[in-house]
């Protein structure tokens, strides 16, 4: 960007975001690079990158250069006779005066944002917890003052670090704006927690879950059927469901574990190590963990992972970042998965997903 443009709409975009903040075009903000474990076995994110800690006033600048874009795009729509709408109009006019926004990482991003209410955000990358916590507090500050439309704000977080983290910083981290949580818990099985180098245990899952929802978070659990192979799927279902019924969450989202060339479990799976479960063993393995669960949560099937058909060839379940309800809706789930075990689901390459 010539220094003009850099000056004024300069901020930086990580990669990653949960589906359920894409598919609400959340704005993101970055708070930290990449991820500060970045050792799980099943994972390729941010494997040639190192963590980093943003300074305070490097980040509330971005959040001001993104005000900038959005304040110069409802000028020039004012202009216009549009009123301060945002529109392709406006859109087209600043790009001309700037055309190296026509390269910015970020300018898309906002400008979906900004159509489609600029109702969320979603702070990047890995772990914004990590952050020493008056720190985090002052940047949730200034990006609820800067933008006043916002009605959630969400953040990957590890338990280990929630875990970490005293009642009374959880509670200040709230208050100053940050609504949502999103956990990879991944597997309530301490083998397998182990296995695959999650940094976490079972009981540090359940306390962090438990901390979180304590402190006013709404909290999104995610957990990968298949996790475990054809040697410890029951036990990963059976444990995973026990932790989960102690965090009560609001959300348990389905991640179903595929391997991914270039990791530690894609090369064990390669040299007979590891043996994956196929798609009838994926949902017997489903079926075990949903009939365990005692929660009052929203289950959820919100990704491309959960690729199971019923016996007409419609998807299993619904894609809703909304889920089903339990316990009223836990006899459909398991009526859904029992469609999918007499049908004639093959497990795809989920890499073309």
């Amino acid at each position: 960007m010539t220094p003009q443009t850099a000056e004024r709409y300069h901020f930086e975009t990580g990669i990653y975001r949960p589906p359920s903040e894409g598919g609400s075009y959340s704005l993101l903000v970055r708070f930290t690079r990449n991820c500060p474990w970045n050792r799980c076995e099943f994972c390729a994110m941010y494997k040639t990158e190192k963590f980093q800690l943003r300074p305070v006033e490097e980040i509330k600048r971005d959040i001001d250069a993104i005000a900038a874009l959005c304040n110069d795009l409802r000028e020039l729509s004012r202009q216009g006779g549009q009123a301060g709408a945002i529109t392709r109009e406006a859109v087209i006019t600043l790009i001309d005066r700037y055309p190296d926004l026509n390269y910015h990482q970020g300018f898309a991003m906002v400008f979906h944002w900004l159509i489609s209410g600029g109702k969320t955000a979603f702070i990047q990358d890995a772990n914004s917890l990590i952050m020493p916590t008056d720190h985090l507090v002052e940047v949730l500050r200034h990006l609820r003052k800067t933008f006043p439309s916002l009605v959630r704000v969400t953040s990957y977080a590890r338990s280990k670090t929630i875990a970490q983290k005293k009642e009374e910083e959880l509670l200040a981290i709230r208050k100053a704006g940050l609504d949502r949580l999103h956990v990879g818990l991944e597997t309530g099985d301490d083998e397998l927690l182990k296995r695959v180098k999650k940094g976490v245990t079972a009981e540090q899952h359940i306390q962090a879950g438990q901390k979180a929802m304590a402190a006013g978070f709404q909290l999104s659990e995610y957990w990968m059927p298949g996790l475990g192979g054809k040697e410890l799927w029951e036990n990963h279902a059976v444990n995973t469901a026990k932790v989960l019924n102690q965090i009560n969450p609001h959300y348990i989202r389905s991640r179903p574990f595929y391997t991914i060339p270039g990791t530690p479990m894609q090369e064990a799976e390669a040299n007979g190590r590891l043996q994956i479960l196929d798609a009838h063993g994926q949902l017997t393995e489903l079926k075990r963990m949903m009939e365990e669960l005692t929660v009052t949560s929203r289950v959820c099937f919100d990704h491309a992972g959960n690729y199971w058909t019923d016996r007409r060839g419609n998807l299993l379940f619904t894609h809703s970042y909304e889920g089903y309800k339990f316990p009223e809706e836990k006899q459909k789930v398991l009526d859904r998965i029992q469609e999918g075990l007499l049908a004639d689901n093959r497990r795809p390459n989920l890499l073309n997903l």
